[in-house]
């Protein structure tokens, strides 16, 4: 890779006859040199602002057992996200929880494309690793708050999709049957636009997306990682990439 994609992507080799291709947008949240955090956003650090806590490493447990590639974005969702459209009114954060995101105050047209620069790095990988599978699948791995701006989810894993609805149907009922809470589309749906980057690809190279999320206080938990896990490698197990 250049130096560049080293620097926005964590990249895990796999078999390019694995049942999918693994990504996870919100993996990190490193501010890559020579952005720092102000010190006005020190409360947002280590938060569900700056990243998906559980998400990097149930992205890593899911694609060690499926034998699948990965790729995992190195910097934060703050910096920029790569689970938004170029044009989304989200791609840099303004506010969370009422207040002001320091980070993204005054973006002008430099800024934005040294961004950017991380933002296509992370989506050039990920294309070209799903070009080098034959995987039908590329599923995302995210994780949600427990307690949204105020309000409890009761939700515990939320399958995500567009178009895909007997495989998240299916996906489901595995998680179900794991003992999770599950949801089609909550906390957030596909069908709004919130499965960007798995969509995106899949619509670009004729494959099929889906997004988990897990709730953190669940994505955190080793022993509830690997129930999810089993329960993809379940659903997958009748996908094939050869």
């Amino acid at each position: 890779m250049t130096a560049m994609r080293e620097e926005a992507v964590e990249l895990i080799l796999g078999s390019p006859t694995a049942s999918a291709v693994v990504c996870c947008e919100h993996a990190s949240e490193r501010l890559p040199s020579p952005w720092q955090w102000p010190e006005e956003d020190a409360w947002l650090r280590g938060t569900h602002w700056s990243y998906d806590l559980g998400a990097a490493e149930l992205a890593r447990e899911v694609a060690a057992a499926l034998g699948a590639p990965a790729v995992l974005s190195r910097f934060s969702r703050l910096l920029i996200d790569p689970n938004r459209d170029e044009a989304n009114d989200e791609l840099f954060r303004a506010r969370a929880e009422g207040r002001k995101v320091a980070l993204n105050a005054g973006i002008d047209a430099g800024e934005r494309e040294r961004r950017l620069a991380y933002y296509r790095a992370y989506h050039e990988v990920l294309g070209s690793e799903i070009a080098r599978s034959r995987a039908p699948i590329i599923l995302s791995m995210h994780s949600f708050t427990p307690v949204y701006e105020g309000r409890v989810r009761e939700v515990e894993v939320g399958v995500i999709f567009d178009t895909e609805e007997v495989l998240a149907a299916r996906a489901a009922e595995a998680l179900a049957r794991a003992g999770f809470v599950v949801r089609m589309n909550e906390p957030y749906s596909g069908r709004e636009g919130l499965i960007y980057s798995a969509e995106r690809h899949a619509r670009e190279q004729g494959r099929r997306a889906l997004e988990l999320e897990v709730r953190q206080d669940l994505s955190v938990l080793p022993e509830a990682r690997a129930r999810v896990v089993a329960a993809v490698a379940e659903v997958l197990a009748g996908e094939s990439g050869g």
